[in-house]
């Protein structure tokens, strides 16, 4: 079982940054495939990034059009953990973050992952 928890969420400001990161806890992430999805009120959740296992650094990486460019997403396999770097934000940008892991490529559908985190809120101010 692998138990995932997202952190960093907050407001800020329209052109801001922010710094997500989720923490995994119960087995190692290793081989684990991880992304990161938001929803915002009224609509479904909709995926923003996901960078594959390596057993090096980093993984490849993808992105949704509507953050490319913008988000950074990361990996650090040896504290189990996993960063999106926002910048750049605007009030569209406004959801709770979620951060889930899987094993396997295809990463774009939330019904590919088998495990979910409980969120962050971020809220984005004109």
């Amino acid at each position: 079982q692998v138990r995932l928890v997202e952190s960093g969420g907050g407001w800020v400001q329209a052109g801001g940054s922010l710094r997500l990161s989720c923490a995994a806890s119960g087995r190692t992430l290793r081989t684990y495939a991880m992304g990161w999805f938001r929803q915002a009120p009224g609509k479904e959740g909709e995926f923003a990034a996901a960078i594959s296992w390596s057993a090096g650094r980093g993984g490849t990486t993808y992105y949704a059009d509507s953050i490319k460019g913008r988000f950074t997403i990361s990996r650090d396999n040896a504290k189990n953990t996993l960063s999106l770097q926002k910048s750049s934000l605007n009030p569209e940008d406004t959801a709770v973050y979620y951060c889930p892991a899987k094993i396997g490529s295809s990463y774009t559908q939330p019904s590919d992952y088998t495990y979910w985190g409980q969120g962050t809120q971020v809220t984005v101010s004109s």
